[in-house]
């Protein structure tokens, strides 16, 4: 398996991985819904950019796993992390934040932040065997106009809607 940065050329190659991801993040809030691939390579394409590091997971010529990185004021924070469900357990995920982590080296930093989000036990695992289990903060908003928040989380004796 092999590591690689992603250019603009092999951007539509990812776009399947990305369309996964978000339907596995609807997953978790108990939406239904198939992957949308033109999103998902505007939505790659949006973030190239921008100038966000990303990296695939490449296993015989096949992306089988990606790690997108937002750097702000030298600190590092992974965006999304994907890797396809039969090529988990494999190192695919711990070769991918590797790079995030190379990354935080450069600039002098020990941590990567990471959005997770909360049903993501597996995701939640995968930190914690690397070391991090420190919540750092929460990201509270208002309802989207038509939003439906499906269940209640608790954080700290408190209940938020989600």
């Amino acid at each position: 398996m092999e590591i690689k940065r992603i250019t603009e050329n092999e951007l539509m190659r990812l776009a399947p991985l990305l369309a996964l991801f978000r339907t596995a993040l609807d997953s978790y809030r108990g939406e239904a819904g198939g992957p949308d691939e033109a999103a998902a390579l505007e939505e790659l394409q949006w973030l190239f950019n921008k100038g966000y590091p990303i990296f695939a997971a490449e296993d015989d010529g096949r992306f089988v796993g990606y790690i997108v990185c937002r750097i702000e004021d030298e600190l590092v924070w992974v965006e999304q992390l994907y890797v396809l469900p039969e090529f988990r357990r494999r190192g695919a995920a711990s070769k991918l934040f590797d790079e995030a982590e190379a990354i935080a080296r450069s600039y002098g930093e020990e941590t990567v932040f990471n959005y997770i989000h909360p049903n993501n036990d597996g995701v939640i695992a995968f930190l914690a065997s690397r070391g991090y289990t420190v919540l750092n903060l929460i990201e509270i908003r208002k309802p989207w106009p038509g939003e439906t928040p499906r269940m209640k989380i608790s954080v700290g004796g408190h209940e938020f809607d989600y």
